[in-house]
């Protein structure tokens, strides 16, 4: 099913870069009339700037979305400037930062959980009403639709030692993205929450935007490992890809989309989205932690892998003595800072193993 975007509403969190201005440059690009709030003023004038320039009807608000008087503010604004609330509601702005979890503070998870979940908590208990008293009895005559979107992550599907504040947001989110799928189906409204792996974005330096208030972490952090995150996320997945991704979710129904990686160019349009493995391996692990036989094959899996990677250092070291084994990561972007490994304790936290504090 394909939708007419022509004159419809989207206002998109997150929008001044990253998967938000992807979403914005496709729909915009489809004939939407489109909002964008970000926290970042400099960033949202570039993107509205860039946008217009492509012929994208664009409207840009500095919003703190954690801040429910500034989002109804936003809400009101918009509102007021397209003549009534959005068509397409997208639920992308997102933070992270990583570290051993027992190094976690309250600061660590008030802030990703107050942007993660709590962002988009908010997006739906403002909008949601405004959009069925709007849209509710002509979507059931057939004029017109609306739908809401959320970008949560893979890492909704696991929990990881490092991102447990993250991985915890991610899973919230999905929860309540499913909830308001079913809650909202009488009244026509889509909700689908799209879960990728990597984006090419600027997300690794989320903690430049990290409130005063919040500061305090147990997370090593540092121009350097910026750098390295700035270097995985810079083989993500293009962040216009991404939208086409959801694009096609959204118009299918789709309550949850995983993006396939794996879509080239001339592939039939349901090849975008996929049944994905990681997720299946999740779903099993969590199936075998119900089992004492399920555990020991945990183990064992676990014993092989270590293994299989104790011998590929042994070789690596006999091969290529003196030299740092290969590393995923790409080289630092437009950066003379070097990489420092991510996802590591503050190394004054006495109590944390010396293994999560080495940088």
């Amino acid at each position: 099913m394909t939708r007419d975007y022509k004159g419809k509403i989207a206002f998109i969190t997150g929008g001044a870069s990253g998967a938000g201005l992807g979403q914005a440059k496709l729909f915009g690009g489809l004939g939407a009339k489109v909002t964008i709030v970000d926290i970042r003023q400099e960033a949202i004038d570039k993107a509205v700037e860039e946008l217009r320039g492509l012929g994208i009807d664009a409207l840009g608000i500095k919003m703190d979305l954690t801040n429910r008087q500034e989002y109804i503010a936003a809400a009101d604004k918009a509102e007021a400037h397209w003549g009534g609330p959005p068509n397409l509601l997208l639920n992308t702005a997102g933070v992270n930062s990583f570290g051993p979890a027992e190094a976690s503070t309250f600061e660590d998870f008030d802030w990703i959980l107050g942007v993660n979940l709590g962002g988009v908590i908010n997006g739906f208990v403002i909008f949601v009403p405004r959009i069925i008293k709007a849209y509710a009895a002509d979507i059931k005559a057939g004029k017109t639709w609306a739908h809401i979107g959320v970008v949560s992550s893979m890492g909704a599907f696991d929990g990881f030692s490092t991102d447990a504040p993250y991985s915890v947001s991610k899973a919230a989110v999905n929860n309540l993205a499913y909830s308001y799928y079913d809650a909202l189906k009488p009244y026509g409204i889509g909700v689908t929450v799209q879960c990728p792996a990597n984006i090419n974005s600027n997300i690794g330096e989320a903690v430049k935007t990290r409130p005063a208030h919040l500061q305090n972490t147990g997370y090593y952090v540092s121009e350097g490992t910026i750098n390295m995150l700035k270097s995985i996320h810079a083989t993500g997945m293009d962040p216009v890809e991404l939208a086409r991704t959801f694009c096609y979710a959204m118009e299918n129904g789709l309550p949850i989309c995983i993006p396939s990686y794996g879509y080239k160019p001339g592939d039939p349009d349901e090849k975008r989205v996929e049944r994905s493995a990681s997720a299946e391996q999740s779903f099993n692990k969590f199936l075998n932690w119900m089992t004492v036989d399920g555990m020991n094959a945990i183990k064992k899996q676990e014993e092989e892998q270590a293994a299989h990677m104790a011998e590929f250092r042994k070789k690596w070291e006999e091969d290529h003595p003196g030299e740092a084994p290969p590393s995923m990561f790409g080289p630092p972007q437009d950066s003379d800072v070097p990489i420092e490994v991510f996802g590591q304790a503050r190394p004054d936290l006495d109590f944390v193993r010396d293994e999560a504090k080495k940088h």
